[in-house]
């Protein structure tokens, strides 16, 4: 694979050169976006689409489609947001980031239209996105909804599936403070027709769902984990598991992503690639699943004896599941929690179930989070529930990386809280996405 090359921890400079006047700020809002694609002759329209949205596991399913996709002989696109370490993870063709001059090539040509119509980054980027699809001949793009679903900028789409994850707590400032007004917005995404396929749980969350999609004319199932899922078997190098088939059969499938939440995200994937007009053979679906590679999502690194764990776990739900994982896999102690998560998280339920499994832990504030959005460790390490794990501040990343590798010694280290703090894990590690 292309490689992103080495950087130090903080902003991206490819991202911050692509659009840089463009806002980094959530503007919700879709006639922006149509008015652009038209004006560009409707580049979306170019090859087929498959669109998920959710809370959590939207990127597992996005990249396990485009896995998938590959082995069927087909050229991918994979749209996924937001990055680790580089811009270019953003954006992959063929299982491949492009390169930093292709994608500053045609931001160059899209900023004029971008700036007439004041469009966000993240509209820019999406654009950005689409435009360099059509033009790369791909012939299905895997799009990961990037916050809500109502009016986010992938919305332009017009998919041919759509699958919903789950629906957690998470950006209530900009979504609402129920489960039920967040569900209302990641239904957004079903379109008249087009079947849908979901793993949410949860009655009320099951009624909005429902209620949308019998609104548009979408139809809309939801899998049955307990039923469709046989024999689930985790592991550090990933996941076994059966999925019953419409036959009554049983397939066998393996994820190289570890942990239950994983097998439940493998399989909503499944189900929606059977929806497709024309689905992948059982062959395909079973050869992509076991290679398919999203960085970040319990990454299971090797440094001498130390064993390196990074999960961006940037939500209460991510924060379970990810316990839930640690206590599957039972790695080596001392357990050593590297911890940086944005201040407007609900840290003080993130953090207990995690501080319970660790022997002892580390705050920090990874250089590249937005200033205005950092954390205060100092106040979280005094206030929050950490039964009898002993918790240090380390504010720079780098030295509260070394730190944590020297707690840990033989043991586990855990890097997580949010995509910047395992970003900057990775860079200063040199273990970035695609590096090698």
């Amino acid at each position: 694979m292309a490689a992103l090359g080495l950087r130090p921890p903080g902003p991206d400079p490819l991202a911050v050169a692509l659009f840089p006047e463009a806002r980094s700020v959530v503007d919700w809002g879709l006639e922006r976006m149509r008015t652009a694609l038209a004006r560009l002759g409707d580049p979306q329209l170019a090859c087929r689409c498959l669109h998920v949205g959710g809370t959590n596991g939207k990127g597992s399913v996005a990249s396990t489609w485009a896995s998938v996709l590959e082995r069927s002989g087909m050229r991918t696109g994979l749209y996924t947001s937001p990055h680790l370490c580089s811009f270019r993870e953003r954006i992959l063709v063929a299982g491949a980031p492009l390169s930093d001059a292709r994608l500053e090539r045609t931001a160059r040509r899209l900023r004029p239209l971008a700036a007439s119509l004041g469009m966000s980054f993240f509209e820019a980027t999406t654009l950005l996105a689409l435009v360099v699809f059509a033009e790369e001949g791909v012939e299905a793009a895997c799009i990961e909804v990037g916050l809500g679903g109502r009016l986010d900028a992938t919305n332009v789409i017009k998919p041919e599936v759509v699958a919903i994850t789950n629906v957690a707590l998470d950006h209530q400032e900009y979504l609402g403070d129920s489960l039920r007004e967040i569900a209302r917005e990641k239904a957004g995404v079903l379109k008249p027709g087009v079947p849908a396929v979901s793993a949410a749980t949860g009655t009320a969350v099951r009624e909005e769902l429902r209620a949308r999609a019998d609104e548009v004319g979408a139809p809309l199932r939801f899998i049955d984990p307990g039923r469709e899922i046989v024999r689930p078997r985790f592991g550090a190098s990933g996941t076994r598991f059966s999925l019953r088939t419409a036959e009554g059969g049983l397939m066998e499938l393996r994820t190289p992503l570890p942990g239950a939440h994983q097998a439940v995200n493998a399989a909503l994937a499944v189900r929606a690639l059977e929806l497709l007009p024309q689905p992948p053979s059982r062959e395909a679906i079973a050869a992509g699943l076991a290679r398919v590679a999203w960085p970040g999502r319990v990454g299971i690194h090797r440094l001498g004896e130390l064993r390196l764990v990074v999960d961006v776990a940037h939500n209460v739900a991510g924060a379970r599941a990810l316990a839930r994982v640690l206590t599957e896999l039972e790695p080596p102690r001392p357990l050593v929690l590297l911890a940086g998560i944005l201040g407007d998280k609900d840290w003080s339920r993130m953090l207990p179930p995690l501080l319970a499994l660790a022997d002892r832990a580390i705050f920090t504030i990874p250089a590249s989070a937005p200033p205005g959005r950092a954390w205060d460790p100092e106040r979280v390490a005094r206030t929050v529930e950490a039964g009898r794990t002993p918790i240090e501040v380390r504010r720079e990343m780098a030295a509260a990386l070394d730190r944590a590798r020297t707690l840990a010694g033989p043991g586990t280290l855990v890097a997580t809280g949010s995509c910047h703090t395992v970003g900057d894990a990775l860079a200063l590690l040199n273990l970035a996405p695609f590096s090698a």
